[in-house]
């Protein structure tokens, strides 16, 4: 019979037009089940306590298995060079490889400019961190190397620690640029090893979620922030000045300050090259971006640029244009850093390695997300830290990763990080052969190159457009850190953010949203009665949620929410009778008027006219227990509006011991009025902190706790203290 109907029920449901169809879809459904405090639910999902894993006692078991998986865990390229397929990636590596080389090349000369360094020392640490990295990181396509933040940081520590006053021969009043340089050199490379322990440090000890501090309005406001420096300490190669070093809070201030008293001194040959240098850089990468899908890989427009300005200076020679100098041929022997060097560093490397592995991170989970596989945040910081430390022993300044660089690895086919060791031996074999070819490049062409590749940060200033229509807290953020990075420097500026949005999550905690909830018609789902017009009150229950966790930061605030507030919708839950102690003394509140054999002083009344209540008042400990046997109405005392309160409890995190006491003395202070309190929708993990806290007691039982606010409600409902409610309204909800 079913094979026999199964073709007509088909027919019918093909006949049938869309609106009835989307009716059928519409049925009710209704869901049935017990009623569940937490002891039933307990006993019918079977809790137990969590095992516990010991994952210390691991850490010193030695085993030829576990020395193999720690190997693997942090050495990865074990893991995915086996596997490597050769003929479908190596190409797109290859030519990958290339492409960013030829990045790395103009921009690692022009970023040891920003680093206060000869220009040398930017190719080199554009060689050892990279290949560092390729043995030691976990993402495929983020290209490390030097970065226009790192450098500008590392040349604030340099030019604050090393200034060229320090340096000014008595003869002649001129810099002794040899000694000057080799001092900030031993510097930048003893900051760099600082940093790669700092990162090395913090990743071995799975420390690696300290980013999550930094949040996206923080990071961007310091990236734009750094940009502005970056673009004001290059004005002076722009213009041939000569300025004096500042370091410091206001330096940036007083630098652009000096460049514009300074203008009239502009040297107009070095002006024109670094115009002209920067124009053919746009045009370029305009062409690029429009010729984008019919060229394999970018045009390299800042290498020929650095071609032709090279070869004009060589060939024709341009007067007053100051130029890169000697660059030596070869590899420098590896120096060990001066450990005198370390106090006065510490600060500047912590904040250096702290954002120098906030900028990789977040590029690398970008790319992870996009390509499907995970990045791990602490192995990025031992790479990280690997590649700074051993990089700083071959004399290189802190590094990070490139995001203009990062999306041509991967626009031009890069699948693993063998399209950076391809790279960084491209960039070997011009430090051993081809790097004296640009002893005559002009640095306003160096000077040219960054401004240009600031043009991804300085466009982060479009966030304050759309922070001011999503959300203001952020952009308060964002404006914060910029003003305090432009006006203190970077790393006071940084610690300066990082406070204030500490703050900001602070004040958010202290001041959440407090909210009555009411039921929406028709369900089981309740909701804040002063958002909601259609949401009503159970009557006789009121539902009390906090929009945030409460701990020894607000539990006091949630109290007198719950009870003191009269603009709160909870308008005055016990301004209509309160009770101190077991005293006879009774506080009620000034509305409370006409409450005969009472004598009414302000706000407080004096209950003495009864014989019950004098033998209470004379009687010793036994008869302590009277009054609390005494009920409001007995008092002489108006009842509340309501006989049960509901705590939502959804947003419970954890829990302290001043959330505990609190949540006791809520129980306590209702019950003295009369009103029953229940909690609801608690998490497993509160549950058992609440055990652990002894919370539970002979008054206060698991019976008090509900799987979800409705089933609180229904059992108020069914068991009111004031007496019997309306079967017909526990059926109806």
């Amino acid at each position: 019979m079913g094979l026999s109907e199964a073709p007509g029920q088909r027919d019918t449901q093909a006949l049938l037009s869309t609106t009835q169809t989307m009716e059928l879809r519409r049925r009710d459904y209704h869901v049935e089940r017990p009623l569940l405090n937490q002891e039933q639910l307990e006993e019918l999902g079977n809790r137990g306590s969590a095992t516990g894993t010991w994952q210390w006692r691991n850490w010193f078991r030695c085993s030829r298995a576990r020395a193999y998986a720690l190997l693997l865990q942090y050495l990865p390229v074990l893991t995915w060079l086996p596997q490597y397929p050769v003929r479908e990636w190596l190409l797109g590596d290859l030519l990958s490889g290339l492409s960013v080389a030829i990045m790395q090349l103009p921009q690692g000369l022009a970023y040891a400019l920003l680093a206060g360094l000869p220009p040398v020392f930017g190719l080199y640490s554009s060689f050892y961190p990279v290949f560092i990295y390729f043995l030691f990181g976990t993402s495929r396509h983020i290209s490390v190397g030097t970065f226009a933040v790192m450098s500008v940081m590392v040349g604030s520590v340099t030019e604050s620690l090393a200034p060229d006053e320090d340096f000014l021969q008595a003869s002649n009043s001129t810099v002794d640029v040899a000694a000057r340089d080799a001092r900030r050199v031993q510097l930048a490379s003893a900051l760099s090893v600082l940093v790669g322990l700092f990162q090395v440090g913090l990743g071995l000890v799975h420390f690696g979620f300290v980013v999550t501090y930094l949040s996206e309005p923080l990071v961007r406001g310091y990236t734009t922030a750094a940009s502005v420096q970056v673009f004001i300490s290059q004005l002076k190669y722009v213009f041939g000045l000569h300025l004096s070093s500042r370091s410091g809070p206001l330096s940036l201030i007083y630098t652009a300050l000096e460049v514009c008293w300074n203008l009239p001194k502009t040297v107009v040959n070095t002006l024109v090259t670094a115009v002209v240098a920067g124009l053919v850089l746009v045009l370029v990468k305009l062409l690029n971006n429009k010729l984008q899908k019919h060229l394999p890989v970018p045009l390299p427009g800042e290498l020929l640029t650095l071609i032709g300005a090279t070869g004009i200076s060589y060939g024709i020679g341009l007067n007053e244009v100051d130029v890169v100098g000697r660059i030596p041929a070869g590899l420098v022997p590896p120096v060990a850093p001066s450990p005198q060097l370390f106090a006065r560093l510490v600060g500047n490397a912590f904040a250096i390695a702290v954002v120098g592995f906030a900028i990789a991170i977040s590029l690398g989970k970008i790319f992870a997300l996009r390509h499907g596989y995970r990045v791990d945040s602490n192995q990025e910081l031992v790479a990280l830290g690997l590649s700074n430390f051993i990089g700083g022993i071959f004399q290189c300044f802190p590094v990070s990763c490139s995001m203009s660089r990062s999306l041509v690895q991967e626009s031009t086919g890069g699948n693993t990080q063998v399209a950076g060791a391809i790279s960084s031996l491209f960039i070997l074999i011009i430090i051993l052969k081809l790097g004296e070819l640009f002893q005559d490049l002009p640095k306003a062409v160096l000077a040219a190159v960054i401004i240009v590749n600031l043009k991804g940060m300085l466009m982060q200033f479009t966030d304050l457009c759309s922070l001011w229509k999503t959300n203001r807290v952020d952009l308060l953020i964002w404006l914060v850190t910029f003003v305090a990075t432009i006006l203190l420097n970077l790393d006071l500026g940084l610690a300066v953010a990082i406070a204030f949005s500490m703050l900001l999550v602070v004040v958010r905690i202290q001041l959440p949203h407090y909210s009555v909830l009411g039921q929406m018609p028709d369900t089981d789902v309740y909701r804040d009665v002063a958002e909601y017009s259609e949401a009503r009150e159970v009557p006789g229950v009121k539902i009390f949620r906090s929009s945030t966790t409460m701990f020894f930061a607000n539990a006091e605030l949630y109290g007198d929410a719950l009870k003191q507030r009269p603009s709160d919708p909870v308008t005055h839950i016990r301004s209509s009778s309160h009770i101190k102690d077991t005293s006879i003394s009774i506080n009620v509140n000034t509305g409370i008027t006409n409450i005969e054999s009472n004598d009414v002083e302000g706000s407080n009344v004096k209950v003495s006219a009864e014989n019950e209540l004098e033998d209470i008042a004379a009687g010793d400990q036994e008869d302590a227990k009277a009054p609390a046997m005494s009920s409001l109405k007995a008092l002489g005392l108006p009842q509340p509006d309501f006989h049960s309160l509901i705590l939502d409890l959804g947003t419970l995190s954890f829990v302290d011991t001043v959330c505990l006491k609190s949540l006791k003395n809520i129980f306590r202070d209702f019950r003295e009025i009369e009103v029953e309190v229940y909690m609801a929708a608690c998490h497993s993990p509160v549950v058992s902190q609440l055990e652990a806290g002894h919370f539970f007691d002979a008054s206060i039982t698991k019976q008090h706790l509900f799987a979800s606010v409705h089933d609180a409600v229904i059992f108020a409902l069914q068991h009111p203290r004031s007496g019997p409610v309306s079967p017909a309204l526990v059926t109806k909800l």
